[in-house]
């Protein structure tokens, strides 16, 4: 059954301060790109029914390099991310996970700043920017604070972000190493996540992983044990590092089986 479009309430924003001001008024979730927005109004599954639009505002869609960070606004699509020569040469795994999101329509619509607030296990951005070592910046009215990617999730589909703030920013620092990016699904793109892994191979080697537990997972145990160059300890770690689970779209046992499958060709094709 489709949500009745007459019982929902929108207000456009034209700048970051007029969102924080209406946020700050009455409780109103943000929408910008709205492509899950859109799904649950199909499906009858959506909750919220006021919202602020924020997709007019320019200058949350900046990519910047400031102080040796890659700087994000939160806006930016992944079309943008994908176009952009800083992306390309700082963090060239996102690019390749921007690729694979949905088609054109989705990848033109579709935000990283969504994307992170969706606090979907299966999204695509997420591993990788927690590979990365991402920081968001975080802003409501009267004060901005940055946290860790990692502090950022708290359960399947749940955050820190209070109901009066907005996303507006991902800095990311630099990336030492080769970057590598897999998305497993039922096609290559256009479909959600079997499982979805990031890494970097430098000195100190990064993996997270999302579709194996109620949050994207970064694995520590795994990456020690990659930082002494014993993969089959590794393989073995990370099977019990994740937490995968039966659901519509795989099986636990697949999703353990292809993330070590995954791990294996990662280090092999980063040698």
């Amino acid at each position: 059954m489709r949500t009745a479009v007459a019982e929902l309430g929108v207000r456009r924003a034209r700048s970051l301060t007029e969102a924080l001001d209406i946020m700050r008024e009455e409780i109103r979730t943000p929408i910008a790109g709205a492509t899950d927005v859109y799904v649950g109004l199909n499906f009858g599954t959506l909750v919220p029914r006021r919202f602020v639009d924020i997709w007019g505002i320019s200058e949350l869609r900046r990519i910047d390099v400031r102080d040796g960070q890659l700087v994000i606004g939160a806006l930016t699509t992944y079309m943008d991310a994908i176009r952009s020569p800083h992306v390309a040469s700082r963090l060239p795994m996102l690019v390749d996970a921007g690729r694979q999101v949905g088609g054109p329509q989705i990848q033109n619509r579709g935000t990283i700043g969504g994307n992170i607030a969706n606090a979907s296990p299966a999204g695509d951005s997420l591993p990788v920017l927690l590979a990365a070592d991402a920081t968001l910046v975080v802003r409501n009215f009267a004060t901005e604070r940055r946290m860790p990617l990692a502090q950022f999730f708290t359960g399947y589909r749940t955050t820190v972000l209070r109901p009066d703030e907005l996303i507006v920013a991902i800095e990311v620092p630099p990336v030492t190493g080769k970057q590598w990016f897999r998305k497993v699904g039922t096609r290559a793109a256009q479909a959600i996540s079997k499982i979805v892994i990031a890494g970097v191979r430098g000195p100190s080697p990064r993996l997270a992983l999302g579709s194996v537990a109620p949050t994207v997972v970064r694995a520590h145990e795994t990456e020690r044990l990659l930082g002494m160059d014993a993969i089959d300890d590794a393989a073995a770690a990370l099977a019990n590092e994740i937490q995968p689970i039966d659901d519509l779209r795989s099986t636990a046992d697949y999703r353990r089986r292809v993330a070590v499958n995954l791990l294996r060709r990662f280090w092999r094709d980063t040698a």
